[in-house]
């Protein structure tokens, strides 16, 4: 039967001052008149920013957590075209490798999900360079942790730029321009506005990227309402991951708000989906995109210990029966 893990996205609304996306913006940035003074101050914030992660990954492990989303905002500034030359990785080598000797040795999946600006599909060639290079950021920050960066960071197609079917085939353009380590980190994920599964599945099935399924997105936007007849395809477009299966869950704010996301996660949607897939894959892992994060995680879950259709793992994974 099928293994069913859950995750959460970067901070806990638990673990007090424990923020990893603390930042400065360039603009507090330039106002510091010592240039080397204002890096380290960078450095230290980012430092601070890779402590909290640290203790969210044991706050994590001490919750039978094993998968989770790290923050996207770790480094402030460290793409930043007027601190280009910054090397951001040397003082941080330290805590980053502190990081993935935990993640390692607690076998948890970890990932990134780049901001919306990263556009892989944009006709503007500085766009897409900067897509690239802060794509790299991610992958380098993978590496200097010691985890295979091969499928962790999703990403959306993009912008329909007022032309759906050139702003796909755009993409496949673009690709070309993608080195191939970062290739090899991109999931792709259905959207809720433009790009929809067989859009995605599209792309995904002719560049060889992994889908992450976003159930949600799906009922708010599709060409086919009923994913199930494409759930075969989306499974194998993990055939070359060494990964399990991941798709995204959440929960309509309201009917009104359909496309925002709730704070917790409506059980009886999450187990309509889980019980059209049972057994057609060994384990799934689900990340939950909720406004309450881990509290989210722990209030489903404890709807799901009093039901009669699981089999309890421990306090974040179940087996479906």
């Amino acid at each position: 039967m099928t293994i069913v893990r859950l995750g959460y996205v970067a901070m806990s609304m638990q673990l007090q001052n424990s923020s990893p996306s603390q930042t400065m913006t360039y603009a507090q940035f330039s106002k510091i008149p010592d240039k080397e003074a204002a890096v380290r101050k960078l450095e230290r914030i980012a430092r601070s920013n890779l402590a909290n992660c640290l203790r969210l990954l044991k706050h994590n492990h001490a919750n039978d957590i094993s998968f989770f989303r790290l923050s996207s905002r770790l480094i402030p500034l460290a793409n930043h075209e007027e601190l280009e030359g910054w090397n951001y990785l040397a003082p941080l080598t330290e805590i980053l490798n502190e990081i993935g000797d935990y993640i390692a040795k607690h076998k948890m999946r970890i990932d990134f999900h780049p901001d919306h600006f990263v556009l892989l599909n944009s006709p503007k060639k500085d766009i897409l360079k900067t897509s690239v290079v802060t794509l790299g950021m991610h992958v380098k920050l993978l590496k200097e942790m010691g985890i295979d960066p091969d499928q962790r960071c999703v990403i959306h197609i993009g912008g329909a730029y007022q032309d759906r079917e050139k702003a796909l085939e755009r993409f496949i353009y673009n690709w070309m321009f993608v080195p191939y380590e970062i290739q090899k980190s991109i999931m792709l994920e259905n959207d809720d506005t433009t790009f929809h599964l067989s859009d995605t599945l599209f792309l995904c099935e002719k560049l060889g990227i992994p889908l992450v399924f976003d159930y949600h997105h799906h009922l708010a936007h599709h060409k086919n309402q009923n994913w199930e007849e494409d759930w075969e395809r989306v499974v194998k477009t993990w055939s070359q991951s060494s990964l399990p299966i991941k798709m995204h869950i959440s929960s309509p704010k309201s009917e009104k708000e359909f496309r925002s996301h709730a704070d917790y996660i409506d059980p009886g949607m999450f187990f309509d989906f889980l019980h059209a897939i049972k057994g057609s894959v060994r384990q799934v892992d689900c990340m939950i995109e909720a406004k309450r994060k881990d509290e989210a995680l722990f209030h489903l879950m404890e709807n799901i210990k009093k039901r009669n259709d699981i089999e309890l793992l421990n306090e974040s994974s179940f087996r479906l029966i």
